[in-house]
C-alpha cells in the first residue's frame, strides 16, 4: 500500500522544513509549497493529497480563499488550517468552508502541539479512508443492482427512468410479476436519490392481517390494544429522511388505505392509541404485482389512493420478455453465488444456457437466481437440466389434457343439454373405452353429470397416455411429470384399461 501523502502550504520556510521532517518521521509522504496557487496548480496536475496542512495567513491568495478554492476543485480533499492567530470568527469561517481541523502555531516552530497536529492527521486520513470505501461501495452496489436488474434494451429503458426520477420526490408505483425484479428497481431508485445516506425500508403489506399492518407501519403506544405492552414507533418513522417502500400493495385493505392516502397527502399521521400528530418526510415507493384496475372496479382498490401512488409508473416486463439478458444475468448469479458459497464454478454448459434460453421462467429472475445457486450448492448442472425438462413435461401433459377434451356441440334446444361432437356416430357409449361408464341405446336421458363424467375420464386417458409416450413407458418418470404418486398411477392406468401395444 502507498504512504499517505500531506502536503504542506506555508510560505514560513522554517515551518514548512519542520513540518516535512514531522510528517517523514510517522511514514507520510510529504509535500511542500510556498503559495496557495502553487498548491492548486499541482492539484489539477498531479494525485491530489489524502491530507492538505494549510497556512491561514500567506501573501497572495490566502489560507481561506485556498481552502475555498480546493474545495471547489475536490470536496472530498481534507484540509487542517494552521495559524497563528486563535480568533473565533477564522476558525468558524474555515470550519464553513468543509476544514477539518483548525490548530494554532505559536511564534517558534516547535511551538504546534505535536500530539494534536498527529492526531488531526490521522483522523484526517481515516476520513480520507473511509469516504473512498463509501465511494466504492456505492459503485458495487450500483453494479449490482445493475447487474440484478439486467442490461438488456427494456431494462436500460427502465434505467433511464429510474435516473430520471430519483432526484424528486414524487412517489412511485413498480409493477410486474413476482420476481422479475421490482425491489431491486425500488431500491436503485433510493440508491441514486439525495436519501441515498438515509434509511431503505420495506413493508410487506400481504404479511400481515390488517390491525397488525397499521401498527407495523405508524407505530402503536402502550396499551393501544391487547399485546401493546410498549410504544413502538412505525416503518413511517424508521423512514424518517428516507424511502419507505410499500410491497404489495394491493393486499392493503381499504380502511387502511383512507390512513395511507392521509400520510402521503399531509406528512402526518398518529400512532395507535395517541392523538398526538406525528410529522415525517418520507419518499414512498409502492409495488405490486396485481391487477389494480380490476381492484379499482370491484371497490377493493382507492381510487384516490391509485392516483396518488401513480405519480410515476414503472412496469417491470417477465424474464421471458427479455430474453437478451439471461445469459447475464446467469453469469451474475454464477459469480455472486460461487463467492458466497464458496464454491468455485467457472460457467455451465452449452447445452443448459440453450435450455435458459428456451424456457419460460414463469418465477422470472427469481426463479433463475434459485436454480443457479441450488446448481452451484450440489455442484450439478444436471439437476437443473432434469428439473426445465419436468417441467416441459408437465407443461405437455397439461397441453394434452386440453387438447384431448374433445369439442362440444350444442344439440337442439328440446334437448337440455350438450355432448361431446361425434358421440352421436358412436352411439354415445363408452362402456367399450371406459369402466364405470353407463352403456344403452337411451344416452338422450342420461344427466348433464354423467357426460361430464365421461368427458373427464375420457380427458384423464388421453393425458395418461400421453405422458406414459414422452418417457418411453417409464411409469415412476410418468408420475413425477403428472405431479402423482407412483401408486396413484398404477391405479389410474387400470381404471382407465390402459395398456401398452
Amino acid at each position: 500500500m502507498r504512504k499517505p501523502c500531506v502536503a504542506v502550504v506555508d510560505d514560513d520556510s522554517d515551518f514548512a522544513s519542520y513540518l516535512k521532517a514531522f510528517l517523514l518521521v510517522r511514514g507520510y509522504e510529504a509535500r511542500c509549497y510556498t503559495r496557495g496557487a502553487e498548491m492548486l496548480a499541482s492539484l489539477k496536475q498531479t494525485e491530489p493529497p489524502d491530507v492538505v496542512l494549510l497556512d491561514v495567513m500567506m501573501p497572495g491568495l490566502d489560507g481561506m480563499a485556498t481552502l475555498r478554492a480546493i474545495k471547489s476543485m475536490r470536496q472530498e480533499t481534507e484540509v487542517i488550517m494552521v495559524s497563528g492567530r486563535n480568533h473565533a470568527s477564522t476558525i468558524v469561517e474555515a470550519v464553513q468552508l468543509g476544514a477539518a481541523d483548525y490548530l494554532v502555531k505559536s511564534d517558534h516552530p516547535e511551538g504546534l502541539e505535536e500530539i494534536a497536529l498527529d492526531v488531526a492527521i490521522k483522523n484526517a486520513i481515516e476520513k480520507t479512508r473511509l469516504v473512498t470505501e463509501l465511494g466504492e461501495l456505492r459503485q458495487l452496489a450500483d453494479d449490482e443492482h445493475q447487474s440484478g436488474l439486467g442490461n438488456g434494451e427494456k431494462m436500460r429503458r427502465i434505467a433511464t427512468v429510474i435516473e430520471q426520477v430519483a432526484d424528486s420526490d414524487v412517489t412511485v408505483l413498480i409493477r410486474g410479476e413476482s420476481g422479475v425484479g421490482k425491489e431491486l428497481v425500488a431500491r436503485a431508485i433510493h440508491d441514486r436519490s439525495t436519501r441515498r445516506n438515509r434509511s431503505f425500508v420495506k413493508v410487506n403489506c400481504a404479511a400481515l392481517p390488517a390491525e397488525l399492518l397499521e401498527s407495523e407501519l405508524f407505530g402503536h403506544t402502550r396499551g393501544a390494544f391487547t399485546g401493546a405492552d410498549t410504544t413502538r414507533i412505525g416503518k413511517f418513522e424508521q423512514a424518517d429522511g428516507g424511502t419507505l417502500m410499500l410491497d404489495e400493495i394491493g393486499e392493503m385493505k381499504p380502511a387502511l388505505q383512507a390512513k395511507m392516502l392521509h400520510v402521503l397527502q399531509d406528512g402526518e399521521f398518529t400512532k395507535l392509541g395517541s392523538n398526538k400528530r406525528i410529522e415525517v418526510d418520507v419518499r414512498v415507493v409502492a409495488v405490486t404485482n396485481r391487477d389494480l384496475e380490476q381492484m379499482l372496479s370491484s371497490g377493493e382498490f382507492r381510487k384516490d389512493l391509485y392516483y396518488r401512488l401513480k405519480v410515476i409508473e414503472i412496469l417491470v416486463p417477465p424474464l421471458r420478455e427479455r430474453r437478451d439478458e439471461i445469459p447475464t444475468l446467469t453469469d451474475y448469479f454464477i459469480d455472486r453465488y460461487s463467492k458466497k458459497y464458496n464454491r468455485p464454478m467457472g460457467s455451465i454448459s452449452d447445452a443448459l444456457r440453450q435450455l435458459f434460453q428456451q424456457y419460460d421462467w414463469q418465477g422470472n429472475v427469481r426463479e433463475l437466481e434459485n436454480m443457479i445457486k441450488r446448481v452451484i450448492i450440489l455442484q450439478d448442472e444436471g439437476l437443473a437440466i432434469r428439473e426445465i425438462q419436468r417441467h416441459r413435461h408437465r407443461k405437455a401433459a397439461a397441453s394434452a389434457v386440453v387438447t384431448a377434451q374433445p369439442p362440444v356441440v350444442a344439440l337442439p334446444v328440446t334437448a337440455g343439454f350438450v355432448i361431446p361432437a361425434g358421440s352421436a356416430t358412436r352411439g354415445f357409449s363408452y362402456q367399450s373405452e371406459l369402466p364405470g361408464t353407463a352403456s344403452g341405446a337411451d344416452d338422450a336421458g342420461r344427466s348433464l353429470g354423467s357426460v361430464a363424467r365421461t368427458a373427464a375420464l375420457k380427458a384423464e386417458r388421453a393425458a395418461i397416455e400421453q405422458a406414459l409416450r414422452l418417457v418411453n413407458w417409464n411409469r415412476r418418470k410418468a408420475a413425477v411429470n403428472l405431479g402423482v404418486s407412483y401408486k396413484t398411477l398404477l391405479n389410474r392406468i387400470k381404471w382407465c384399461g390402459i395398456s401398452r401395444v
